[in-house]
């Protein structure tokens, strides 16, 4: 009879012992399930919140670019023409293409070239200005949906802006290249000798592509400003190729 009772409570405890593990592992896979629910909502969230900051950053930009092309255009009437034709390719890129998450580097590259013509206007036929391309058009990022629209404006309005135009060593040197699916803009310029660093890093432009390559770009940019002897330069690289590749891979 006791030998039954011990049977018994052992087949007991060996039930009850795998019903409390199937309970709790039934409470371990709602807990996992309802981890990763939480997990995809912040996901959700934070992409929301990167578009709302990037479609903000881009409601000051536009005014701002705005304002000093219409102003370059304005202050040299006798190239008005000229200058109409190329600003007419900047609106709609502004208009129409800027909308867009991306853009391909092609498209880029025709509006910064527009971008430099027209504050090119500004500055008197003999200074020093140098513009170099190095473009590989069989490149397969050329014409690829990867390149953040205006991201290249803020090099190119800085340097205009802040060159001392007066200094007879004054010079403004841009370099674009696209080359294994890696985009690189230089831009060089003798800069007024007063605040030059500090006049870099106040603007807004300066701010918001900051905060739009870390946003979208992430660990895929490389930004690197620097100042000697009166000459700033500044030279972004992005990794097209490697940032499409994880875009890919992420879908």
């Amino acid at each position: 009879m006791i030998h039954d009772y011990l049977i018994f409570g052992g087949v007991f405890a060996i039930f009850a012992l795998i019903t409390i593990s199937i309970y709790l592992y039934n409470q371990n896979q709602s807990f996992k399930k309802k981890n990763i629910k939480l997990s995809e909502t912040n996901k959700l969230i934070e992409q929301r919140l990167n578009e709302v900051q990037l479609e903000h950053i881009g409601t000051k930009l536009n005014p701002h670019l705005f304002k000093n092309i219409l102003n370059s255009v304005q202050s040299h009437a006798y190239q008005t023409y000229m200058s109409l034709d190329k600003l007419a390719n900047v609106l709609d890129y502004i208009l129409y293409e800027s909308n867009n998450k991306f853009v391909s580097p092609k498209e880029e590259f025709s509006f910064a070239l527009s971008l430099i013509e027209i504050n090119k206007i500004k500055i008197n036929p003999l200074f020093d200005f140098r513009i170099k391309s190095k473009i590989d058009k069989s490149d397969l990022m050329y014409e690829e949906k990867v390149f953040a629209p205006l991201i290249s404006v803020d090099l190119i309005e800085n340097a205009f802006k802040h060159t001392d135009f007066l200094s007879q060593d004054s010079f403004i040197s841009i370099q674009l290249e696209l080359e294994n699916r890696i985009f690189t803009m230089k831009v060089s310029n003798k800069a007024s000798l007063k605040n030059v660093l500090e006049k870099e890093h106040s603007g807004f432009g300066s701010q918001s592509l900051d905060q739009r390559l870390k946003m979208i770009y992430h660990n895929f940019y490389n930004l690197n400003k620097s100042s000697k002897n009166g000459i700033f330069t500044a030279e972004l690289k992005i990794n097209l190729g490697e940032f499409s590749d994880k875009v890919r891979y992420t879908r």
